[in-house]
């Protein structure tokens, strides 16, 4: 039966090592005091945007976050704690737990492991203030698109006034 039980859990941990290792962002909460609607509604915010969030053993994460070489994630995995973990733009789960945090004050951001990086509580909130990839593309291109849309308009109207003039001379 003990043999079981480690197989189980070390089972876990290499599963939450495979999350970890993969994980662009994983953001630690403290999820105490939520209603059950509200984590269902939590949920399925973090769902539908490809977030993970999942509740696990601190110890079972303490295990994997040391042997990954995660050691600065484990003083934030005290208590109840929850992970949301995101697998392609790491301001994603921060923004959607930041923007739930405030309209239910039993939420409370813990800390986040960003990129290999550690981030307290306010890092994690100025990483939620960042616009997402899509937005921040959009904005490049935007910003390649408007000289481009000036030059245009300026041969166009060069094109035009030489036309007028030259209408005018015949």
């Amino acid at each position: 039966m003990a043999s079981k039980f480690k197989e189980l859990k070390e089972a876990k941990i290499s599963e939450i090592k495979d999350k970890l290792g993969k994980a662009e962002a994983v953001i630690m909460v403290n999820y105490q005091g939520l209603t059950v609607e509200e984590d269902t509604e939590l949920r399925k915010n973090l769902r539908d945007a490809g977030v993970e969030y999942k509740v696990y053993k601190n110890t079972l994460v303490t295990r994997a976050a040391n042997e990954l070489g995660f050691e600065k994630m484990v003083q934030y995995l005290e208590g109840p704690i929850a992970v949301a973990i995101g697998y392609e733009d790491p301001t994603v789960p921060a923004r959607i737990l930041n923007d739930f945090s405030k309209a239910h004050k039993a939420l409370e951001l813990k800390a986040g492991f960003v990129q290999g990086e550690i981030f307290d509580e306010n890092k994690v909130k100025e990483l939620a203030s960042v616009p997402s990839k899509e937005i921040l593309i959009a904005k490049l291109l935007g910003s390649f698109k408007a000289p481009i849309s000036n030059f245009a308009y300026l041969v166009s109207a060069i094109k035009d006034k030489k036309e007028s003039e030259s209408s005018e001379q015949a």
